[in-house]
């Protein structure tokens, strides 16, 4: 029996990791690590209400098989893209890093189609950072998941996403355009737990349309 812990839990992708992770027989727990309480369902879920401030203090909580880092933000809900990156990057890299002082042996990642860290897009630039950081951490096993638009029910409005939920799938319809069709966080959320139910190899990134083969 296996104990998993996500990170990003009431997100869209994470919301959904933590369902079907309660379903999966072989998970025993699940810890469910947010900055809120939370109530589930499930027996099999704990959750765990952190300050991600003070990340080094919950040492013991990051403790179990499996970790899936499904945390992130806009710019525009955290003001500005170095706020962004206290979120995307260091909350993330400090929850890893604790994830590997505790031999977690894999760690899941849900990155940015397009991360690399020598882009000039902030965003991308620092989702490919910390991709680059994560791999020095000496992970078992390391699975990097490089969806394209993410398509479903927020509690926020982005306008971008909403456009593009309608006008993609049509555009991505078009010869040679298929595999960057927007996908949804179950999907990602399904291909996830598909990947870490089935020993994975030590190291693989799942890009754009990787992800639909679940």
């Amino acid at each position: 029996m296996k104990t998993a812990i996500v990170l990003g839990a009431t997100g869209l992708i994470g919301q959904r990791v933590t369902q079907i992770l309660a379903q999966q027989p072989v998970i025993e727990k699940v810890v469910a690590v947010t900055r809120r309480p939370i109530q589930y369902d499930s027996e099999k879920i704990v959750n765990e209400v952190v300050n991600f401030e003070k990340l080094n203090h919950y040492q013991h909580i990051f403790q179990g098989h499996m970790l899936f880092s499904c945390l992130g933000t806009t710019r525009k809900q955290a003001g500005s893209i170095a706020e962004q990156r206290r979120v995307d990057f260091d909350y993330q890299y400090q929850a890893a890093s604790l994830a590997a002082y505790n031999q977690v042996a894999h760690y899941l990642l849900v990155s940015s189609s397009g991360a690399n860290a020598n882009s000039v897009s902030p965003y991308l630039k620092m989702k490919g950072e910390l991709e680059q950081n994560i791999k020095q951490l000496g992970f078992k096993h390391l699975s990097i998941f490089q969806p394209s638009l993410l398509i479903g029910h927020r509690p926020d409005t982005r306008i971008a996403e909403t456009i593009g939920n309608h006008l993609l799938p049509l555009i991505c319809k078009l010869p040679g355009l298929q595999k960057y069709r927007p996908i949804s966080g179950a999907q990602v959320a399904t291909k996830m737990v598909s990947v870490a139910m089935s020993g994975p190899p030590p190291y693989e990134t799942y890009r754009l349309d990787e992800i639909f083969k679940s």
